[in-house]
């Protein structure tokens, strides 16, 4: 989705927005209507209890209606324009709508139905006009400007200087410049894409719900897990398949499938409608609304002064031209393909080794990886997972926050929910201070979209000197609990569950003044870095030792079994790496197209894929019909974002490697450098801050296994 709700904080989703609590400024307007009442809970959470489906329109209106009040007043101040009465009351403003879209989106994406969606159908152009009227008002951008050409006079600190700069740079980036004809070009693009966006993610949902694998025969349950099984028992019973078992594209389901199922031909089945979502030619098709984003991209791109929509995109980001994406990437795509193809020999040998005849093609890559990881390090993913019991992965995760920043988290039952699955928590600083509130979303539901992600039902800020407690919440799609055994995850779904508690903690740590740069309001291919960074730990065997405890007798991970996971660290990086890599190519071929055309989607990712040689075993991690990242998300011309963050969060763990594991001293930098600080300074000058020295490549291409 398109950046909503503009100066609001002017973050890269609409999900996520951030607004004030009851202590800052509480909506003025009460009524019937829970949203535009204060929030009467502890800590001021959302009271999910209460808000139904009909109060988010009425909702919607008024808060645009106050926040537009609210810009006309900053607009006809008489006093001179100065930082306070200009850029702080522009980053205060509008704290219903931050609020209510908050919280609407936020579910939109967590928790969605039928109604959810046509609402967010009438919201979004709303919300894109209003965004628009605000950032092309001439008057407001005098003021602005003027604040800004005066800025080396004025005393601010670094952060005042930074938020002053990205507000100039959204207006700009708005079309504050431009002549009235293009403005108006601009808004109908604005306001298109975020009906589009939103619609491409609406048939991904729909179109991945819609398919369902019923197997009635025992025999081609051969080679699955009992767990599994048992799983896709109770999965087909929910779904009216009484006695019979059933699996869906969730990766929970399919991943175990497609790497244990002896049947060949299902393994296949699964995998093609998986790789086929928005690609069947029905009504949750989305090639022609790809084709239509992407030309829109371009036209928006042109007015805007630059030549593809990822120069215009990176511009902001630490890459900042498409041409230095590349560079790192086939840096990276090089010996990674190498690998991959090695990769792909060894599994094509064992194929024929068991008899078979056939050529390795992509759903069989998870079921002789696992095959071959078995023979090679004597390591199977079922070994693990009665290690990986989630309860106590969480209590690794926060055993890790708190040996590094001296946070506690404590369970409260008592605060509203939106979905009973949800966990809430109060997090605590060394002094026993409450610094936010953690929800946690874990198992996945048709009203879920697919993937893992972080965001805020509140965003941290300082009003007034006092600092807005965060609220925060991760959503995940793990293994949920089968039968009487607990959820036990994966070892992948373990450095998930550690990678998305990593966006949290970058949120509720947060130290900043401004919505503006708070948090994880970062460049994209910075805001990667605590998240990746919180993964190095989960492996780590003094962790491990903490929390992988087996679900039934509470015996520790024997230390066999951990050396097996450091033996097999590098295998499959071949795969991993390239298929990954292979979606960022994807993605900046489609945004450094330079003139609208009638795109053939297929053709166009095939010839993607054909120009950096991606082996025909492989498939590009998200094909371009359920890319969610670049066509429905805040990731356009931005998923490379994961491996450069890659970089700079291999050679900071490093340093920890180098002082200790928990090293106060080391996790302390990298609290006040990088986690605190959110968007308020350089991000290259904060991570040099912090390390010494600037980042190298050794240390990531060392992990992978790619030197």
């Amino acid at each position: 989705m398109r950046n909503l709700l503009l100066i609001l904080m002017a973050t890269s989703l609409i999900i996520g927005l951030s607004f004030c609590s009851r202590e800052a400024q509480p909506p003025q307007k009460a009524g019937a209507n829970p949203l535009l009442e204060a929030f009467n809970t502890p800590y001021g959470v959302p009271p999910f209890d209460k808000i139904k489906e009909e109060h988010y329109l009425p909702a919607f209106e008024e808060a645009i209606k106050q926040h537009k009040k609210e810009i006309e007043k900053i607009v006809n101040n008489p006093d001179e324009p100065t930082f306070e009465n200009t850029i702080e009351a522009l980053d205060r403003s509008g704290e219903l709508l931050r609020r209510v879209s908050a919280i609407f989106f936020n579910l939109l994406a967590a928790n969605t139905n039928d109604k959810m969606q046509e609402i967010a159908k009438k919201v979004s152009p709303m919300l894109s006009a209003h965004e628009d009227e605000i950032y092309m008002n001439p008057k407001l951008f005098q003021r602005i400007k003027s604040v800004y050409e005066k800025r080396e006079k004025l005393d601010l600190n670094t952060e005042q200087k930074t938020v002053l700069e990205k507000y100039y740079q959204d207006f700009v980036r708005g079309g504050a410049n431009l002549d009235d004809q293009k403005k108006e070009e601009l808004k109908k693009i604005n306001q298109r894409l975020a009906v589009l966006t939103l619609k491409f993610g609406e048939n991904v949902l729909k179109d991945k719900n819609s398919f369902v694998l019923v197997i009635d025969k025992k025999e081609d349950l051969a080679g699955l897990p009992e767990n599994v099984i048992a799983a896709a028992a109770e999965l087909a019973k929910k779904k009216g398949y009484d006695g019979k078992w059933v699996f869906t594209v969730d990766k929970p389901s399919m991943i175990p499938f497609l790497t244990y199922a002896n049947n060949r031909a299902l393994r296949e089945k699964i995998f093609k409608a998986y790789t086929h979502l928005g690609n069947n030619n029905n009504e949750f098709d989305n090639k022609a609304i790809i084709k239509e984003i992407v030309n829109l991209r371009i036209k928006k791109a042109h007015i805007m002064g630059y030549k593809t929509y990822a120069d215009f995109a990176l511009v902001r980001n630490m890459a900042k031209t498409p041409e230095n994406v590349y560079k790192l990437m086939d840096e990276i795509w090089k010996p990674a393909l190498k690998k991959a193809k090695e990769e792909r020999d060894e599994l094509q040998k064992l194929i024929y080794e068991e008899g078979e005849n056939f050529k390795l093609q992509p759903w069989d890559w998870w079921y002789y990886a696992e095959k071959l990881r078995k023979k090679k390090y004597a390591l199977d993913e079922e070994m693990l997972r009665p290690y990986f019991k989630l309860d106590n992965v969480r209590k690794g995760a926060f055993y890790v926050a708190n040996k590094l920043y001296g946070i506690t988290f404590v369970e409260r039952d008592d605060l509203p929910k939106y979905h009973p699955d949800v966990k809430a928590f109060e997090v605590k600083d060394a002094n026993g201070n409450t610094i936010g509130i953690y929800y946690a979303d874990y198992f996945p539901r048709p009203g879920k979209r697919s993937g893992a992600w972080m965001d805020a039902f509140r965003k941290e800020a300082k009003i007034n000197g006092k600092r807005i407690i965060p609220v925060v919440y991760n959503v995940t799609n793990f293994s949920k609990p089968v039968g009487d055994k607990p959820a036990l995850l994966s070892l992948e779904e373990v450095l998930t569950l550690f990678h998305e508690f990593g966006h949290a903690l970058h949120e509720l740590l947060s130290q900043c003044t401004y919505y503006r740069v708070s948090g994880t309001n970062v460049p994209i291919d910075f805001v990667e870095l605590p998240s990746q960074f919180m993964e190095n730990w989960a492996v780590e065997p003094a962790v491990m030792k903490v929390y992988a405890k087996h679900y039934l007798t509470g015996e520790p991970i024997p230390d066999e079994l951990i050396e097996k996971i450091h033996n097999a660290r590098h295998f499959n990086q071949g795969f991993a790496t390239t298929e990954y890599l292979a979606a960022a190519y994807l993605d900046m071929d489609w945004h450094t197209l330079s003139e609208p055309a009638d795109w053939d989607v297929n053709k166009f990712e095939q010839e993607s894929m054909k120009k950096i040689g991606l082996i025909p075993e492989i498939v590009v991690r998200y094909r371009s019909t359920y890319f969610q990242h670049i066509f429905a998300g805040g990731y356009a011309a931005g998923y490379y974002s994961y491996i450069w963050a890659e970089v700079l969060d291999a050679d900071a763990f490093h340093a920890f490697k180098e002082h200790g594991l928990f090293d106060r001293e080391t996790a302390e930098k990298f609290r006040k450098f990088i986690i605190e600080k959110g968007g308020s300074d350089d991000p290259m000058k904060l991570y040099v801050s912090f390390r010494g020295k600037k980042p190298s490549i050794e240390p990531l291409l060392e992990r992978r296994g790619l030197k």
